[in-house]
C-alpha cells in the first residue's frame, strides 16, 4: 500500500522548507529532484524505495508551492520598491517625498557606501530589462568588498556608463567616424575615464554596465553550459587570489592530554586574467541607422565572448590563455586524478565506475560529468546487449543525460572520442563549484573607422568594433575532479 504524508507531516515539512535561506532551499530542491528521478528511472524498486517514492513526490509538491510563493512575494516587493521615493541628504521630514537623482553629485569624491546606494537605485530603475538572476548577481557585486572585488568600482562604472549623456556619447563613439559630442556628452566621457580604473585618457569606450557581458552574465544554458555548474566571480583586480585546503584534520586524544598537531596545510590559488579580443565588422549603412542599438550591441558582444569561454573552459592551454578543465586534469598527477581506461582507445562501463569510485565522497553529491557528444555516444552503448545500463535519460528534465545518478553536460568543445591508443582524454567528473571562472569587470570597444580590401587596398564601406576584455579560469581544487583518459 502506498504511503501518504499526514497533515502534520506536510505542515512540518512546509515550515522546514519555508525557513531555509535561498541557497539551502535550492540545494534541497535539487537533492529531492535527483532522488525522485533516480527512483523513477529504476525498473523495479525495493520495499524501502517503494515506500519512499510517493512521500518524496509530495515533498516535491510542497517545495514547488513554496518556490512559487517566493517568486510572487519577490514580484510584489519589487512593485513596492518601485513606488518608494528616497529622501535627499539634509532634507527634513516635510520634504521626505523628494526624489534623489543618483547621477547627481561628484562620483570621485563619494564614499563607497554612497556609491553603492546610488548604483543600487540605478539598478532598481534602469535594470528592469535584466533577467532576475542578472539583477541578483549585480546587486551582490555592488555589496561585495574584498581583496578580489571592490563593489565601489562596479558602482562607479554603473553611475558613469548608465548616465544618459554617456549612453548617447557611447552610441556616437562606436558608430560615427568623427562624432560631434555635446558638452554634456564630452563631460560624461571624461568623467568615466577619470573615475574608472584601468581606462586611459584616450582609450576606447567602456561598455555600459547593463549590456556588459563581463558583468551581466548570461545563463550559459545553451552556448556555454559549464557556466551553469561552475563558480563564477567578477573581480576588479588583475588576478583572483583565494585560500584552499584539503581540510582540517580531526583526531581522538586521550583525556587531559595535549591535542595533537592537526594544523591544515593552506595554499593560495591564484588565477590570472588574460586579454580576450573580438572584432565585429559592419557596414556604414548599419552605423547610420541602428534601431534597438543596446539590445543588438549586447547580442553581438555576447555571441563571440561566450563562444570563446565555452571552448577555453574545456581545453584552454593555460599558457597565454586561461586553463581549461581537461587541460588542468591532464597535467595533474595527484593520485587518483587520472583513471586509465582498461583497454586503450576504448571507453567502457568499468572505467566510468572506477572514476566514480575514485572521486572523494564529499564531492559526489554535487558532481557532474562533462564530455563531448562523441564520448556520450560511447556511454550510451553501455546498455546494449541486454547488459545492465549505467546510463539513462531523464525525460522529466528536458532529456538531460544521467550517468551514475548524476547529470551529464555535453559540449562540442570537450575532447572528442577518436579511438586512438595514444594520449587522449574522455570525460571529467567532479564538483564544478571548484572550477572557478574569473571575469575582470569591464569590456571596452573602439571604433575602426574604415576597413580596407586586402587585395586592392581600397576601402570596403565597412567599419569595425574592436572589443577587448579580460578573464581567466582554472580548477582551484583539482582533487574535486577525476579524469578518465588513456594515460
Amino acid at each position: 500500500m502506498k504511503k501518504k504524508l499526514t497533515d502534520e507531516q506536510r505542515e512540518a515539512l512546509r515550515s522546514k522548507f519555508a525557513a531555509m535561506p535561498p541557497e539551502e532551499f535550492r540545494t534541497a530542491h535539487t537533492a529531492l529532484r535527483d532522488e525522485i528521478t533516480t527512483l523513477g528511472d529504476k525498473e523495479t524498486l525495493s520495499v524501502d524505495e517503494e515506500a519512499r517514492f510517493d512521500p518524496a513526490l509530495e515533498e516535491f509538491e510542497i517545495v514547488g508551492e513554496i518556490a512559487r510563493d517566493r517568486v510572487e512575494r519577490a514580484r510584489k516587493l519589487e512593485g513596492v520598491r518601485a513606488s518608494v521615493t528616497e529622501t535627499a541628504p539634509g532634507i527634513d521630514d516635510f520634504q521626505a517625498g523628494r526624489k534623489v537623482d543618483p547621477f547627481a553629485g561628484d562620483i570621485r569624491s563619494a564614499t563607497p557606501s554612497q556609491l553603492r546606494d546610488r548604483a543600487l537605485k540605478v539598478l532598481e530603475t534602469e535594470g528592469k530589462s535584466l533577467a532576475p538572476f542578472q539583477q541578483d548577481h549585480l546587486d551582490k557585486l555592488l555589496r561585495t568588498r574584498n581583496e578580489n572585488t571592490d563593489g565601489a568600482a562596479i558602482a562607479r562604472r554603473i553611475l558613469t556608463t548608465e548616465n544618459e549623456h554617456y549612453r548617447s556619447a557611447f552610441v556616437k563613439g562606436v558608430t560615427q567616424d568623427k562624432p560631434a559630442f555635446s558638452p554634456e556628452e564630452a563631460r560624461a566621457i571624461e568623467e568615466f575615464r577619470a573615475a574608472n580604473e584601468g581606462t586611459g585618457s584616450a582609450g576606447g569606450f567602456g561598455i555600459p554596465v547593463l549590456i556588459d557581458p563581463t558583468i551581466i552574465l548570461t545563463s550559459g544554458a545553451v552556448d556555454a553550459p559549464i557556466l551553469q555548474i561552475s563558480r563564477t566571480v567578477t573581480i576588479t583586480t588583475d588576478a583572483w587570489k583565494g585560500v584552499s585546503s584539503a581540510g582540517v584534520q580531526w583526531s581522538y586524544d586521550a583525556e587531559a592530554s595535549a591535542v595533537s598537531d592537526d594544523t591544515p596545510t593552506l595554499v593560495q590559488p591564484n588565477i590570472p586574467v588574460y586579454a580576450a579580443r573580438g572584432f565585429i565588422p559592419y557596414s556604414i549603412e548599419v552605423g547610420q541607422d541602428y534601431p534597438g542599438f543596446a539590445d543588438e550591441m549586447a547580442m553581438l558582444l555576447n555571441q563571440g565572448f561566450i563562444d570563446l569561454v565555452a571552448s577555453q573552459t574545456m581545453t584552454g592551454s593555460g599558457s597565454a590563455s586561461p586553463t581549461g578543465i581537461f587541460t588542468r586534469m591532464a597535467s595533474t598527477t595527484t593520485n587518483p586524478a587520472h583513471i586509465t581506461v582498461t583497454t586503450l582507445g576504448v571507453l567502457g562501463a568499468v572505467d566510468v565506475r572506477k572514476a566514480w569510485g575514485a572521486l572523494p565522497e564529499r564531492f559526489r553529491p554535487r558532481a557532474t560529468w562533462v564530455m563531448a557528444p562523441t564520448v556520450e555516444a560511447q556511454v550510451r552503448a553501455f546498455g546494449n546487449g541486454l547488459a545492465l545500463s549505467d546510463f539513462t535519460v531523464n525525460l522529466l528534465a528536458d532529456g538531460t543525460s544521467v550517468l551514475t545518478g548524476k547529470p551529464v553536460v555535453v559540449s562540442d568543445y570537450a575532447p572528442a572520442f577518436t579511438g586512438v591508443t595514444t594520449a587522449a582524454s574522455y570525460t571529467v567528473v567532479g564538483d564544478f563549484s571548484n572550477f572557478l571562472i574569473v571575469q575582470r569587470a569591464g569590456m571596452t570597444v573602439e571604433l575602426v573607422n574604415h576597413l580596407f580590401d586586402t587585395s586592392t587596398g581600397r576601402p570596403t564601406g565597412q567599419r569595425g568594433w574592436f572589443a577587448y576584455a579580460r578573464h581567466g579560469f582554472d580548477a582551484v581544487n583539482p582533487r574535486a575532479f577525476v579524469l578518465v583518459s588513456n594515460t
